[in-house]
Order: C-alpha cells, then structure tokens, then sequence
C-alpha cells in the first residue's frame, strides 16, 4: 500500500526581498508616469506657442491675440495644478511675431527634480500691400 503523508500546512508569506522589489516597482513606475507626463506638458506649451504666433500673423491681429490663443490652448490641454507656473508672453517686433514661455512642472515624489523650460515660437508678419 501506498504511504500517505500528512498533509503540510504551508500558508502564504511575503519576504522583506518582495515587498522591497514591489515598492521598487511601483517607484519606478511612477517616475516613468511623471516623464510621460512632462513630455506631455511640453508639448501642450509648444501647441500654445504655435497656435499664438499662428493667431497673430494676419496684417491685423495684434499681439493680445496671440497672448489670447496661446492662454486658450493652455487652458483646454493643460488645466489644473500644472499649468500654472506656466508664463506666456506675445510680442510683436521686425515684422515677426515672438511668444516665449516659461515655467516648471513639479516632481511627483520628493527627490525627483522639477523641470524648468523655456520654449519659444516665431511666425512672420503678414505685410498689408
């Protein structure tokens, strides 16, 4: 006859290594989160830019519109907490439109650096005949 053993009571345990390897994990996932997330933003404040000088090139427009449009499109893409230590300015010189824009996006976790910018896009003028 065959020999039986009782059977062993092996519960579920979770060692200090796992535990370690999980929080790792879900650090590093967070920090590659914030990356995505900056590159995000970046690209928010490049359409802003490009939208700004974009509404200000007619002969007409002036530079409040392309402040006005260049604010819009924050608004709608990047609300919130982010956004706001964002800085826009419109200028209009040597038949060009400037707009630059500055700012920083927080880290999500204390230690992780903030990233601060400058971006800045330019269009040409339209010439009234």
């Amino acid at each position: 006859m065959a020999e039986h053993q009782a059977p062993t009571r092996q519960g579920g345990f979770v060692t200090a290594q796992f535990v370690v390897v999980v929080g790792l994990s879900l650090l590093f996932f967070t920090m590659m989160a914030n990356v995505i997330v900056f590159m995000y933003g970046r690209g928010v404040v490049r359409a802003a830019l490009e939208e700004g000088v974009r509404a200000a090139s007619p002969a007409a427009a002036t530079s409040v519109i392309c402040q006005r449009e260049a604010d819009e499109t924050m608004r709608s893409l990047l609300g919130g907490s982010m956004g706001r230590e964002i800085r826009i300015e419109c200028e209009i010189r040597g038949g060009e439109v400037h707009a630059l824009a500055s700012g920083r996006f927080r880290g999500w976790l204390p230690g992780m650096p903030d990233w601060r910018f400058t971006q800045q896009a330019t269009a040409v003028k339209e010439q009234l005949p």
